[in-house]
Protein backbone atom coordinates (compact mmCIF):
# COMPACT_ATOMS: atom_id res chain seq x y z
CA UNK A 1 0.00 0.00 0.00
CA UNK A 2 1.30 3.02 -1.05
CA UNK A 3 1.55 6.08 1.76
CA UNK A 4 -1.75 8.04 0.35
CA UNK A 5 -5.00 9.09 1.26
CA UNK A 6 -7.16 10.26 -1.67
CA UNK A 7 -10.89 10.79 -0.08
CA UNK A 8 -12.33 12.17 3.23
CA UNK A 9 -15.47 11.24 3.74
CA UNK A 10 -17.40 13.04 6.50
CA UNK A 11 -21.09 12.47 7.44
CA UNK A 12 -23.52 15.20 8.33
CA UNK A 13 -26.34 16.08 9.63
CA UNK A 14 -27.37 18.41 7.46
CA UNK A 15 -25.88 18.04 4.26
CA UNK A 16 -26.96 21.77 2.59
CA UNK A 17 -25.71 23.05 4.92
CA UNK A 18 -22.28 22.21 5.22
CA UNK A 19 -22.09 22.59 2.06
CA UNK A 20 -22.82 26.38 2.96
CA UNK A 21 -20.16 26.10 5.42
CA UNK A 22 -17.32 24.34 3.33
CA UNK A 23 -18.52 27.28 0.63
CA UNK A 24 -18.41 30.02 3.06
CA UNK A 25 -14.74 29.18 3.43
CA UNK A 26 -14.14 29.76 -0.05
CA UNK A 27 -13.77 26.32 -0.98
CA UNK A 28 -15.61 25.59 -4.40
CA UNK A 29 -17.85 22.07 -5.07
CA UNK A 30 -16.76 20.18 -7.87
CA UNK A 31 -19.30 19.18 -10.67
CA UNK A 32 -17.69 15.83 -10.11
CA UNK A 33 -20.44 14.90 -6.99
CA UNK A 34 -23.86 14.74 -7.18
CA UNK A 35 -26.95 16.16 -4.76
CA UNK A 36 -26.29 12.94 -2.42
CA UNK A 37 -22.51 12.82 -2.36
CA UNK A 38 -20.91 16.44 -2.91
CA UNK A 39 -16.68 16.55 -3.77
CA UNK A 40 -14.37 19.45 -2.72
CA UNK A 41 -11.13 19.33 -4.50
CA UNK A 42 -8.99 19.82 -1.77
CA UNK A 43 -5.45 20.16 -3.64
CA UNK A 44 -4.75 16.61 -4.33
CA UNK A 45 -6.93 14.97 -1.51
CA UNK A 46 -10.73 15.18 -1.80
CA UNK A 47 -13.04 15.59 0.65
CA UNK A 48 -16.69 14.64 0.06
CA UNK A 49 -19.61 15.08 2.08
CA UNK A 50 -22.97 12.86 2.68
CA UNK A 51 -25.57 12.57 4.99
CA UNK A 52 -24.63 10.98 8.05
CA UNK A 53 -27.50 8.08 7.65
CA UNK A 54 -26.37 7.68 3.90
CA UNK A 55 -22.61 6.65 5.25
CA UNK A 56 -23.14 4.64 7.93
CA UNK A 57 -25.59 2.44 6.22
CA UNK A 58 -22.90 2.24 3.39
CA UNK A 59 -20.40 1.03 5.75
CA UNK A 60 -22.79 -1.12 7.25
CA UNK A 61 -22.98 0.33 10.50
CA UNK A 62 -27.06 0.26 12.31
CA UNK A 63 -27.54 3.97 12.31
CA UNK A 64 -25.46 7.53 11.89
CA UNK A 65 -25.68 8.31 15.58
CA UNK A 66 -24.32 7.22 18.45
CA UNK A 67 -20.43 6.31 19.86
CA UNK A 68 -20.23 3.26 17.01
CA UNK A 69 -20.34 5.32 13.73
CA UNK A 70 -17.45 7.84 13.26
CA UNK A 71 -19.24 10.10 11.03
CA UNK A 72 -16.63 9.71 9.24
CA UNK A 73 -13.25 7.73 7.34
CA UNK A 74 -10.04 7.82 5.30
CA UNK A 75 -10.49 6.57 1.79
CA UNK A 76 -7.27 5.36 -0.27
CA UNK A 77 -8.48 4.53 -3.67
CA UNK A 78 -7.18 1.65 -5.93
CA UNK A 79 -5.97 1.22 -9.59
CA UNK A 80 -7.96 -2.19 -9.81
CA UNK A 81 -10.52 -4.10 -8.29
CA UNK A 82 -8.57 -6.66 -7.47
CA UNK A 83 -6.23 -4.07 -4.89
CA UNK A 84 -8.96 -3.47 -2.63
CA UNK A 85 -9.38 -7.25 -1.84
CA UNK A 86 -6.00 -7.31 -1.09
CA UNK A 87 -5.47 -3.74 1.03
CA UNK A 88 -8.98 -5.48 2.60
CA UNK A 89 -6.94 -8.81 3.73
CA UNK A 90 -3.47 -7.23 4.26
CA UNK A 91 -5.62 -4.95 7.32
CA UNK A 92 -7.27 -7.69 8.48
CA UNK A 93 -4.29 -9.45 8.83
CA UNK A 94 -2.39 -6.82 10.98
CA UNK A 95 -5.66 -6.66 13.46
CA UNK A 96 -8.10 -4.47 11.57
CA UNK A 97 -11.60 -4.64 12.19
CA UNK A 98 -13.77 -5.23 9.12
CA UNK A 99 -16.92 -3.55 8.90
CA UNK A 100 -17.82 -4.08 5.61
CA UNK A 101 -15.79 -7.28 3.76
CA UNK A 102 -14.57 -6.20 0.00
CA UNK A 103 -17.18 -6.84 -2.23
CA UNK A 104 -19.07 -5.29 -5.40
CA UNK A 105 -21.49 -2.80 -5.34
CA UNK A 106 -23.61 -0.96 -8.37
CA UNK A 107 -20.56 1.45 -8.98
CA UNK A 108 -17.31 -0.54 -8.37
CA UNK A 109 -15.81 -2.57 -5.44
CA UNK A 110 -14.95 -1.67 -1.49
CA UNK A 111 -14.92 -2.59 1.78
CA UNK A 112 -14.50 -0.57 5.32
CA UNK A 113 -12.25 -1.48 8.12
CA UNK A 114 -11.19 0.42 11.54
CA UNK A 115 -7.71 0.35 12.31
CA UNK A 116 -6.71 -0.88 15.84
CA UNK A 117 -7.90 2.63 17.70
CA UNK A 118 -11.41 2.51 15.68
CA UNK A 119 -10.89 5.13 12.65
CA UNK A 120 -12.48 3.76 9.56
CA UNK A 121 -10.95 3.86 6.75
CA UNK A 122 -12.54 2.35 2.98
CA UNK A 123 -10.86 0.82 0.80
CA UNK A 124 -12.46 1.01 -2.78
CA UNK A 125 -12.02 1.38 -6.38
CA UNK A 126 -14.61 3.12 -9.05
CA UNK A 127 -14.42 3.17 -13.40
CA UNK A 128 -14.93 6.50 -12.89
CA UNK A 129 -11.98 7.58 -11.13
CA UNK A 130 -9.31 9.19 -12.63
CA UNK A 131 -5.51 9.97 -11.40
CA UNK A 132 -2.80 12.70 -11.86
CA UNK A 133 0.42 12.11 -12.68
CA UNK A 134 1.34 12.49 -8.82
CA UNK A 135 -1.10 9.85 -8.19
CA UNK A 136 -4.25 11.70 -6.51
CA UNK A 137 -7.32 11.87 -7.36
CA UNK A 138 -8.38 13.90 -10.66
CA UNK A 139 -11.39 15.60 -10.65
CA UNK A 140 -13.04 18.50 -12.42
Amino acid sequence: MKQRIHLVLLGVQNLQASVAFYEGLGWKKSPSGNPEFVLFDLGGVVMGLQSREAFAADARFQNGQGQGFPGMALAHVTTTPQEVYKMMERAASLGATIHRAAGPNPWGHSGYFADPDGHLFEVLYEDGWTFAPEGHLAIQ
